[in-house]
Order: C-alpha cells, then structure tokens, then sequence
C-alpha cells in the first residue's frame, strides 16, 4: 500500500513542476499565427522535379484544339443485300433433280423445272387457231376492199385473230413458267422441295440470297441521327473480330416505333466476300468534323459535384476547373489518350498533380520545359 502511495506522489510532484516551470511562448506563438506557405509551381510535362522540399510541384501541358471527326458507336448485324423466295407461277409435278443448297446461281439458272403435261399440246392448239383466224381475216378484208364484205364482220374477224394471238401468248409463257429460275445472281440458301414433289401456284422452290454486297444494319438513337449522312465511311468489328469498312447507303427517315431509333445502312466493300448473314457487328460511323483536344486520361478529375473535367490555368496563373465532354478515344498501349469538348482556344493543361491544387489558386508556371 504504500508502494503505491509513493508512485502516486511522485506522479503528482512531476506534473506540479511541468506546470510551475517557466518555459519560451514566443516562437510557439510565432508558429500558431504564421503557418508556414508552400510554393505551387506548375512545369511542363518531362520537366524535372523542383529540389526544394517546401515546393509542391505539378506537371502542365500546352495542348491546341485539333480536327476530329466524331464517331458514333452502334451496335448492328450484317444482312444480305436481299434475300427471296421463289415460287411457283403454275402447278405441277417437279420432273427433274432442284438445285442444290449452297449452290452459287446466275440470273436464268434453272432452280426447279415442273412437267410439260399438257402445255405443249395447249400451245399447238393456239397456234392452229390463230392460223386460222389469220386467213379469215385476210380474206374478209379482200372482200371488203372489192365491196363484197360488210365491215362489222371485218371487226369481228380482227377481234378473234387477236384472242387467238392472245392465246398463244398465254400458252407460251404457261409453258415458260414450267422452268422456276433465279432472279438475280447469288446462292441457294434453302430448297423447299425435291423431285417428284407436286407443286401449286405459290409454292415456294427454293431461296436465292444475293451476298454482293453485304449490308450492316444498325439503329441509330435520335439524338445522333442528325450527324449521320449518306457515304459517311464506317469502320465495323465483327464478333468474330474481323474488321470490314463501309459507306452508309441508306438512312431511314421514320424512327422505330418501339427503340424511337432510326434504321441505318452500310454497304461493304466489295472486297469482302466471305461474310455470312446474321452476325453481330459493332459500327464506328463517322459523324461530324469538330475541334477537339487530345488529353491523357489521367489528366481527369472531378469537382464537387462529381462532373468530370479537368484543371487548366488561365493567362493570370490562375487555376481554373472545366467541365469537358469525351467524344472519343485511342487505345494506343504507348501513347493511350482521349479526345474531349468543351474547352477554348490554347490551354495550359495540369496533367499531374491536379488533386492538390484548387480552383482560384495562384501558382507559378514555368515554360522553358513546355514542349
């Protein structure tokens, strides 16, 4: 007990002379009123770093707007430039073996070829009557020039050598349609049908998609569909990661009901043949020709409020917070970079350091490292 009777006084008696002890206010007081002030000083980038530890040193950057063409990015599919159906014109039994799927047309091929049947005989029987209304009339019009011939019955004979010739005509393209052909040039995509299959009006034979050229389709918001223009060049990634180009030929002029987005489409350098419809593709379509500034990423910040931007200084030195709005980008591993909006002739830039100075701040700047 009196062991900690004694530590307790002797605790006591120390902090009694801590208190009692005169001790040098002054400089204290010289500190509390004057704090010490640190020199800003803003250099170029590459520029060395200041030697005296009360300087806080930040990188700048003379940067001049330079001409971009703004990108807009959309997602699309690729598509042939058409793709039909072609079926049958008249009824009948399929005598010979269909085109085969994947097989490359011309225009006229034969896709599918029906039984003559009866059409030949149908064709032979018209022309025997058309023959033979030819010599009717012939022979009223020599009575009627030697006044032996009314004319009613001349009119009535015309009229019959021409639905003669009309039924000729009937029987020769009934007897044309037999052969179902390709419209235009390109591949079989599907066929419908095999031989000995019996076929009526409207049956479908086979489809013929036309490859050249391939199309991109993509929809375009409306808040960017007033940059886009016919022949505009495009730049398209496929998801197999082939890279195509184009010229937009066709922009739509209602919106999607649905997306409020507007149809576009690219028509594909005739150089690549081997697309196939239907994959995904991201579009870089040029837009509009603008002034832009090309700045590190890491020269962002934020203010306040969380809106991006960056720190400039102006023509008094003094720092200043812009706001800025990214129209593009350069994935370049060795010189990486983004292209901005929103600032003003020449900039002074704070490309390191911008997180310690502050908006209305007075710093110094040094120009003989600015490149």
């Amino acid at each position: 007990m009196k062991k900690q009777q004694l530590l307790a006084g002797s605790i006591l008696a120390a902090v009694v002379f801590w208190m009692v002890v005169p001790r040098n206010t002054d400089n204290v007081g010289e500190q509390l009123t004057e704090p010490t002030v640190s020199n800003i000083v803003a250099i170029s980038e590459g520029a060395a770093n200041s030697e005296s530890p009360g300087v806080i040193t930040v990188r700048a950057e003379r940067i001049a707007p330079q001409a971009y063409i703004e990108r807009i990015r959309v997602r699309g599919r690729t598509q042939a430039f058409r793709h039909v159906e072609v079926r049958a014109e008249e009824a009948g039994r399929i005598v010979n073996e269909p085109i085969a799927r994947g097989a490359r047309v011309k225009q006229g091929d034969v896709l599918c070829e029906i039984a003559i049947d009866n059409r030949q005989v149908n064709l032979q029987e018209s022309l025997s009557r058309q023959e033979q209304a030819q010599f009717e009339y012939a022979a009223a019009v020599d009575l009627q020039e030697q006044g032996l011939q009314s004319d009613v019955i001349v009119a009535q004979l015309k009229a019959g050598l021409e639905s003669s010739k009309a039924a000729v005509a009937r029987a020769e393209l009934a007897l044309e349609k037999t052969k179902i052909v390709a419209p235009f040039d390109g591949v079989v995509e599907t066929r419908n049908v095999e031989m000995g299959d019996l076929l009526n009006i409207g049956t479908v034979c086979a489809s013929v998609l036309d490859d050249s050229p391939m199309l991109l389709i993509g929809l375009v918001p409306e808040q960017d569909i007033r940059g886009l223009g016919i022949d505009a060049a495009v730049t398209g990634e496929l998801l197999t990661g082939e890279i195509v180009q184009g010229t937009v030929s066709y922009i739509a002029r209602a919106a999607d009901s649905v997306s409020r987005s507007y149809r576009i489409e690219i028509k594909v350098d005739d150089k690549y043949r081997d697309l196939r419809e239907g994959i995904t593709v991201e579009l870089m379509v040029n837009a509009n020709d603008i002034k832009a500034y090309r700045i590190p990423p890491s020269s962002l910040t934020l203010d306040d409020r969380g809106a991006v931007g960056v720190k400039i200084l102006d023509s008094n030195n003094v720092v200043q917070f812009q706001n800025i709005d990214i129209v593009g980008d350069e994935t370049n591993q060795l010189d990486p970079g983004i292209w901005v909006t929103g600032l003003t002739g020449d900039i002074i830039l704070v490309t390191v350091g911008q997180e310690i100075v502050f908006p209305g701040q007075i710093v110094e700047v040094n120009f003989d490292w600015d490149r």
